[in-house]
């Protein structure tokens, strides 16, 4: 879905604006100085109400595998917004830039990749009390009943000994 655009005003500046239903922002581009090949192409900037630029994202060159046409990726963070803006920017005839907003893709679920119903636990590699199947396990002799083989924390302990105005109050033990 398209949400903004930004074209080069005469001092060479990529400006333009973003509108959502939640966001309406004026942003500027800033490039990049860099040998780096997998740095950024250039700095996302935003204008605050206080009429001053601050970084909230940054724009990376990408091609598309299917026609080899660049453009630009990235995403625009604040603390004032609930999640990042996924935004890509495709360059017009006009050599502006279209704003494209797209909605963040959720990871694959690893069970599901896996083959594994989610139904069905798989069993751990050890038995239910803890101790190894392998008994030729190194490090397992000596090992008292109960004990995983992890060793003691050395963490503090921590109680809970009063509440402080409705707020637990930890100390050390």
């Amino acid at each position: 879905m398209n949400i903004g655009q930004i074209k080069q005003n005469d001092a060479g500046i990529f400006m333009g604006r973003i509108s959502t239903l939640a966001v309406a922002m004026t942003i500027a581009l800033k490039p990049v100085q860099s040998a780096n090949p997998r740095a950024p192409r250039y700095e996302i900037h935003a204008l605050t109400p206080g009429r001053t630029w601050v970084q909230v994202g940054a724009f990376f060159e990408l091609n598309s595998n299917n026609t080899g046409e660049a453009f630009l990726n990235g995403r625009i963070d604040d603390p004032s917004l609930a999640q990042p803006l996924q935004v890509s920017a495709f360059r017009q005839e006009d050599g502006s830039y279209n704003i494209v907003w797209q909605r963040a893709q959720k990871r694959r679920d690893v069970t599901s990749a896996l083959g594994i119903k989610s139904d069905e636990d798989p069993a751990p590699p050890f038995g239910a009390d803890g101790s190894s199947d392998d008994a030729g396990m190194s490090g397992s002799a000596g090992a008292s009943a109960g004990d995983d083989g992890l060793g003691e924390t050395t963490a503090p302990v921590e109680e809970t000994t009063r509440r402080s105005r409705g707020k637990r109050v930890t100390e050390n033990a």
